[in-house]
């Protein structure tokens, strides 16, 4: 099979790492890796490298950083590579003048079983709603985010005890090898893209908008079933959050990163009533039952079993709101 198609990679996070060192390693001919600009972190504005500059530095691939995508001098630094083809995984909505300029075109990788899931975090959002299954989906880029037609998919189960980190490296591996498989059959000729509105889905549509703060937090009314999965479905980042309150009014947020479904009945205390032996267990009454809450961390500290955190907190008569 021939290699020489010039392709030109575009990705952040350690998602799209995974790719990325497929293509290097297998012998394709990356010309070029676009990444977000360096950003400044923590007290000190340590300079922070995105996982796909490092990756892109340790096996001195050209680089790109572009602070805005219609920048004239980054467009000629683009054409300059003279890419066949572009694969994005994990990175920016691209302009037009960007995704148009192959001719081969610009193919994404997204972490859902498009058309469901469209956006920025669709892996948390599969789990908060419960779903059994998910997958990852391979397509072209158009006007539209998340829109174009579809290459390629594959399908994976989610179990109940999964996370989003789980999912997460679970994906990440197969969105490898789709990759890879997607850009053989680009070479190959052999794709037979399926225009969106052709995919047969259960349901609504359901949309994978970006988490904030405030969607992460429990609130204790909701369902045993609902909570628990908003848990999962944010674990381990970026973590549901609760409000403790001591007996004298005293407010500490709680991240939450581990629970199990307790009691399948009404509670007769309030919704954020805690009840606990004070060494084993930590309970949480919900709308419809009690959830136990198995892994925590307080602001500042690490990350606690429940054992770990009873040993140093009495928190009889504390309530969650």
């Amino acid at each position: 099979m021939d290699k020489s198609l010039r392709i030109v990679y575009m990705g952040t996070p350690e998602f799209a790492v995974e790719a990325l060192q497929r293509l290097v390693e297998g012998g394709y001919n990356v010309v070029g890796v676009i990444t977000t600009p360096d950003k400044p972190v923590g007290r000190g504005h340590h300079v922070q490298y995105s996982a796909i500059k490092e990756y892109a530095l340790s096996k001195n691939l050209p680089l790109l950083q572009p602070d805005r995508l219609k920048e004239e001098s980054f467009l000629e630094s683009l054409r300059a590579w003279k890419a066949d083809l572009q694969i994005v995984v994990a990175f920016r909505m691209l302009p037009e003048v960007v995704w148009n300029m192959p001719k081969y075109g610009t193919f994404n990788l997204h972490a859902s079983l498009l058309p469901q899931y469209r956006g920025a975090a669709p892996i948390n959002w599969a789990i908060i709603n419960g779903d059994t299954e998910t997958g990852i989906t391979t397509f072209f880029l158009d006007k539209e985010i998340d829109t174009g037609q579809i290459i390629q998919q594959v399908k994976i189960p989610i179990k109940e005890t999964d996370d989003v980190g789980i999912i997460h490296d679970k994906l990440m591996m197969l969105g490898g090898d789709l990759v890879i498989e997607t850009v053989n059959n680009i070479i190959n000729k052999t794709i037979k893209p399926i225009p969106q509105e052709e995919i047969k889905i259960e349901g609504k549509l359901r949309p994978a908008p970006k988490i904030f703060k405030e969607t992460c937090r429990i609130d204790w009314t909701q369902s045993t079933e609902h909570i628990y999965n908003l848990i999962r479905g944010l674990s381990p980042y970026p973590a549901a959050w609760s409000e403790l309150y001591s007996p004298n009014g005293e407010k500490n947020i709680l991240k939450i990163y581990e629970s199990k479904k307790a009691i399948e009945k009404n509670p007769s205390e309030r919704a954020g009533t805690i009840e606990t032996d004070g060494k084993h267990y930590f309970r949480i009454a919900t709308g419809d039952g009690c959830i136990d809450i198995l892994q925590l961390q307080l602001p500042g500290r690490k990350k606690m079993t429940v054992e770990e955190f009873l040993r140093g907190h009495n928190i009889m008569n504390y309530l969650f709101q």
